[in-house]
């Protein structure tokens, strides 16, 4: 009986199932972009949520945007982050998850390297969403579209 137990728990993945979800039910992605829009969200977050979500609803898509610098490329790698177009759905969750901790984080540093990724992060969200380009069209590395439902459900002018 134990032994059941620790094993469903291992085999256990979040971006699959609920906790309390059934064997055949599924754990969607937009619903867990729903759950990470419940949590504490930063300022800073909503801030650049709201401002996506009114340009695209008034000019129906994106300005263009330059592509990221060398140094936001690197301070990407820092953290161990891809680039946007080479992130996969479950890689954006999980940095989306840590970038909301480090803005409350009491280092400083944190604080300010966070703010700086969404920003970075947004303007490559800009980039993909005004060009329809991005140089990898595997449907396993859409981690874009995971980052335009986040912004969608935290901004308030969803709807």
């Amino acid at each position: 009986m134990p032994e059941d137990i620790i094993e469903k728990k291992s085999n256990f993945d979040l971006t699959l199932r609920s906790a309390f979800s059934k064997d055949d039910d599924v754990f969607t992605s937009r619903s867990y972009a729903a759950l990470l829009a419940k949590n504490t969200i930063p300022h800073l977050h909503k801030k650049l949520a709201d401002n996506y979500v009114i340009i695209k609803r008034v000019f129906k898509s994106q300005a263009v945007m330059p592509r990221i610098t060398q140094a936001e490329r690197a301070l990407l790698a820092k953290y161990d982050f891809n680039t946007l177009e080479y992130t996969t759905v479950k890689q954006m969750y999980e940095e989306l998850a840590l970038l909301q901790q480090w803005a409350v984080s009491a280092d400083e540093t944190l604080r300010t390297d966070s703010n700086t990724i969404m920003e970075i992060r947004t303007k490559e969200l800009k980039f993909i969403v005004a060009t329809s380009y991005a140089s990898i069209s595997n449907e396993l590395y859409k981690g874009w579209l995971a980052l335009e439902n986040y912004f969608i459900e935290i901004s308030k002018y969803n709807e």
